[in-house]
């Protein structure tokens, strides 16, 4: 007892004297107010205590309350303000006067030929950072803009990897021409286009090389590329090299793809008792007894992987910068034997000489192979449907046959069934038939800077893009029926294209302020620009067999050589003056002369001006006790712009090419014949628009909108008008079609919450009305491009004029003549009631042209987590499934959709579903018109940042599903379809195109 004494005085000696520190290092409640640098209250103000979790937000007088110790530091932060710290040492009251962060309003926005700050910015100019194209597993840069703009339409025609794709923005601004956007990458021109089986141009492009993309809508925004600007254009900028320790990244995903739906038919029961039916025969004994059968699209769909790498070397000193990159992308199709990969690498270099003199270079390289199979037919309603396209053949594919011989080969029909389906095809034959194509491109940026003064800089700039590209085909002999190989069966073919485009483009810049009210900015521009192209191809048919394929063409019996070659120059002369008084009005004034080599000898020159104004409200005296808005800015623009695109060259010189031929002395020469007739008033397409905006912040930008309305006329559009027999030609292409658009685009911002837990939303809509003014100055009102899609003035591009379904002709009723009606068969209305079906009961019954579309995306992040989520859609727009005309109707020899079933008979009086009948037709009614509005999950993402590694910066693991989900009422395999790719005039046609897939993949980006 005596021992323990002495210890427990010891112990209660040191409690005393350790007691007021153990005191002050208890929590305490910290109070406080939060106001900003004019003296008001900021509400939800994120307070943390430095190094934990603890935190809270101050409520809507700016008053808050945290628990802390006094040794502990408190972290206020919110958007739109500089962060502060305050240590709380022996504080109960900390009040914090938060700055303004003036980085929004110093933020740099790319535009043509250099960049502005976003607050001197007059035109409508839209942005997209890296991180958001690259949220989905992307093959181009287009498909990473989709649905993110408003104003900016974006349709993956094909779903094929690589696959077309269409870009509009704000309408369609041409008939024949092109109405894709110029593309700026680095300074370098390109353009988009090709068919709905081609791969996109786009895709060769690497989107994880890209810094950002800007897109300039209006015509003060894009009259600086004056000729190529009608269509808007698209500015792309790589990442460049930083100052700095050299860093260096990986970046690597892999997925897998899955069709998203597949199309239900007959099976095989239900086939043979239907051609029982159609035969009025006995070819399927016991049809009950086939039961499913063979599901043709199982056959052609695979969950097929998608995979990229890519490594990332950035860094550099005061005088060079420098960043690499490295990538492989692969991505097989979901339907079998189509692929896509590309090989790429970037190499971008700033080197400052000295203080006035910098050099650099910009290089994007990149080898793509695809390999790929024919989709979207454009035949309707006969056997073309099931002969051209994969997917056709794969639903008309009789479920009763089989697809391998007992060796593994392709079985094809017309040796099977006492060769009763000859004309049907084997879908399997689609994916055995090359169709593979090499494309090597390298865009190449030198450029070249000297500061002369302070602000006079001059830059002098050569850019070089380099196409090779190889196209091989072959049909082999072992897909054709034994009986039908004759001597041109098998049959091949090889293309080789080369392009080369050059640039040349001097820029002088000038840029100074007048005291602290005055700035003053110019740019003028030389460039000229010459693109040289030509095609040499060779096909062969008739071969002895199958071993080499098309690399032996001179095996077979006949063979068809032709080249071309063609050229074209444009040179151009570019002002531009901005002007700002006070950040808070501001002027610009753009002026260009482009000549072109394409257009008459009467047209060489045209000539594209541009003015438009901002006035930043919120900057006038009294708007400074308006707290709670904090930027307030009226925008309007008027110009107008070319299109240089819309006819290939010598299209305005009298021209004369091969066709026909003649026996001369019993020997026969091929002939040379006029071909097109000269135009020297041939010129430009010009689009003249109009635009007004507004740019609205509220709680310091923590919310904001950006609206705008424009409206834009195309006069002179190019357009193929109808000679006369006698004239000798019959048309020619002249400047004589006129359009409109007009619409209005709404984006928004909002950072909902702003703490530990960040929440951020955005979205957009944007509606857009086109309508045709004149086609051919007044001579023709409308014009049929397809058998039912019109060109009518006064209506949108691309409508539906077709007869009106009205069910079927049941027992009894009469038949109105005038088309091939009978009981059981598509009954027509008889608009006009004068007793017969003709063109006068045809009327326009559907719109391809969304009422809207639109955008919605949503970021969380929580300590180390970060989700994101992101939808797209249309609405109001129609689509031709024309694939109900051919499987909708039971003519026999090919399978048909499940609904079908309920196909009329006198004891089943179905007012849809025709009876059987013998290569019947099915009239063009709105029958297969349907509603082809959606809803898309494009995207959702679930990411994980690392703890802290010792030799690794970061490290973030994360899953994403793509395509996930899809609401519509449209009955095909996808809503966002079109057969004719990026036709200006055919739009909203569905013949069984490529379908996009859904995927789930997972990934890591690792920093060093």
């Amino acid at each position: 007892m005596h021992k323990t004494l002495p210890v427990l005085k010891r112990g209660l000696l040191i409690l005393g004297l350790l007691f007021p520190y153990l005191l002050t290092a208890q929590d305490r409640a910290i109070t406080g107010k939060v106001i900003d640098d004019r003296g008001e209250a900021i509400p939800g103000v994120s307070i943390t205590v430095k190094g934990s979790q603890r935190g809270t937000i101050t409520d809507v007088s700016g008053n808050y309350s945290v628990q802390a110790s006094p040794a502990s530091t408190l972290v206020f932060s919110f958007l739109g303000y500089i962060s502060q710290e305050r240590a709380v040492n022996n504080q109960s009251t900390i009040n914090v006067t938060l700055a303004t962060d003036t980085k929004a309003l110093e933020e740099v926005v790319v535009v043509g030929y250099g960049t502005q700050r976003r607050i001197e910015t007059t035109g409508s100019i839209a942005s997209v950072k890296s991180e958001e194209l690259t949220l989905l597993p992307v093959t181009n840069v287009a498909q990473g803009l989709q649905a993110r703009i408003s104003g900016v339409q974006i349709n993956q025609n094909s779903g094929a990897p690589g696959g077309n794709i269409s870009v509009r923005i704000r309408g369609t601004n041409s008939i024949n021409g092109n109405a894709e956007p110029l593309y700026v990458v680095d300074g370098i021109q390109i353009s988009n286009g090709g068919g709905i089986n081609d791969v996109s141009p786009l895709s060769t492009i690497n989107p994880n090389d890209i810094e950002s993309v800007e897109v300039l809508k209006d015509a003060s925004a894009s009259a600086i590329y004056g000729a190529r600007a009608a269509n808007g254009v698209v500015l792309i900028t790589t990442k460049r090299g930083k100052s700095g320790a050299t860093r260096v990244s990986i970046d690597s995903y892999y997925g897998i793809q899955k069709v998203a739906k597949t199309l239900d038919v007959l099976n095989a029961a239900e086939f043979a008792q239907l051609e029982n039916e159609v035969f009025r025969n006995n070819a399927y004994p016991n049809p009950s007894s086939l039961g499913e059968g063979v599901n043709w699209q199982n056959l052609i769909f695979q969950e097929a992987p998608i995979q990229s790498h890519q490594l990332s070397i950035n860094g550099g000193n005061d005088k060079t910068q420098l960043a690499l990159s490295a990538n492989f992308f692969d991505q097989d199709g979901i339907i079998i034997n189509s692929n896509f990969q590309r090989y790429s690498y970037r190499l971008n270099v700033d080197h400052k000489i000295n203080n006035r003199l910098k050099i650099g270079t910009s290089i994007l390289g990149s080898y793509n192979l695809s390999g790929g199979v024919d989709a979207g037919s454009t035949s309707v309603g006969d056997a073309g449907v099931v002969t051209q396209s994969v997917l056709g053949a794969a639903i008309g594919a009789p479920p009763t046959l089989q697809p391998y011989r007992e060796d593994g080969s392709i079985f094809p029909f017309g040796e099977q069934g006492n060769g009763q389906y000859r004309e049907v095809i084997n879908p399997l034959n689609f994916t055995e038939i090359l169709r593979d194509r090499a494309i090597k491109r390298t865009l190449i940026n030198l450029f070249g800077e000297y500061e002369f003064l302070p602000g006079l800089t001059y830059r002098a700039s050569f850019n070089a893009d380099i196409q090779n590209r190889l196209d091989d085909s072959y049909s082999p002999l072992s897909i054709i029926n034994r009986a039908d190989i004759n001597d041109n069966s098998g049959s091949g073919s090889k293309s080789n294209s080369n392009f080369l485009g050059l640039l040349h483009e001097s820029i002088l810049s000038y840029s100074r302020k007048f005291g602290d009210d005055h700035s003053l900015r110019f740019t003028g521009v030389f460039a000229s620009q010459v693109e040289n192209s030509n095609n040499n191809f060779i096909s062969a048919t008739g071969f002895p067999n199958d071993a080499t394929r098309n690399e032996a063409l001179q095996l077979a019996l006949n063979r068809t050589v032709s080249s071309s070659r063609s050229k074209q120059r444009l040179d151009s002369y570019m002002g531009r003056f901005n002007y700002g008084f006070k950040d808070k009005y501001f002027l610009d004034l753009t002026a260009r002369i482009d000549g072109s080599s394409k257009f008459g000898a009467n047209h060489k020159y045209g000539f594209f001006p541009a003015v438009s104004g901002a006035w930043r409200v919120i900057e006038e005296s009294f708007m400074q006790n308006v707290r709670w808005m904090s930027d307030l800015k009226l925008r309007a623009s008027y110009g107008i712009t070319g299109n240089a695109g819309g006819i290939s060259p010598y299209q305005s010189l009298a021209t004369v090419g091969s066709g026909g031929g003649y026996n001369l002395n019993h020997t026969y020469q091929t002939a040379i014949r006029p071909s097109g007739i000269a135009n020297p008033d041939l010129r430009w397409e010009k689009s003249t628009q109009t635009n007004i905006g507004l740019d609205i912040g509220l709680l310091n930008n923590r919310l904001s909108f950006i609206m705008d309305y424009y409206q834009k006329r195309t006069d002179d559009l190019l357009y193929v008008k109808t000679l006369p027999l006698s004239s000798g030609y019959g048309s020619i292409t002249g400047n004589y079609a006129s359009l409109e658009n007009k619409g209005f685009e709404f984006a928004t911002n909002a950072t909902i919450l702003n703490g530990p837990f960040r929440w951020t939303v955005s979205g957009n809509i944007t509606f857009n009305r086109n309508k045709l003014l004149d086609l051919d100055g007044g001579t023709t009102q409308e014009r049929f491009v397809t058998n039912a899609t019109l060109l009518s003035v006064g209506q949108p591009l691309g409508v539906f004029k077709t007869y009106v379904f009205d069910g079927i002709n049941q027992t009894g009723e009469s038949i109105i003549p005038g088309y091939d009606g009978r009981v059981g068969g598509h009954k027509v209305k008889d608009l006009n009631n004068d007793g017969a079906i003709n063109a006068q009961d045809q009327i326009i019954t559907g719109d391809p042209n969304p009422d809207f579309i639109f955008g919605f995306s949503t970021n969380l992040t929580y300590k180390n987590f970060d989700f994101t989520a992101f939808l797209s859609g249309s609405q109001g727009n129609d689509i031709y499934n024309i694939a109900r005309l051919s499987f909708e109707n039971p003519l026999g020899q090919r399978n048909l959709f499940k609904g079908v079933v309920d196909r009329w008979s006198p004891t089943n009086p179905s007012n849809q579903y025709v009876s059987p009948f013998v290569a019947g037709r099915l009239p063009i009614t709105d029958y297969a018109i349907e509603d082809g509005s959606f809803i898309r999950l494009k995207n959702i993402s679930l990411g994980y940042t690392l703890p802290a590694i010792k030799g690794i910066n970061r490290i973030r693991v994360y899953i994403s599903g793509n395509n996930l989900l899809t609401l519509t009422n449209y009955t095909g395999f996808d809503p966002e379809v079109n057969t004719y790719a990026g036709s200006n005039t055919t739009v909203g046609v569905d013949n069984l195109v490529y379908p996009q897939a859904k995927s789930f993949l997972g990934g890591v980006q690792i920093t060093f």
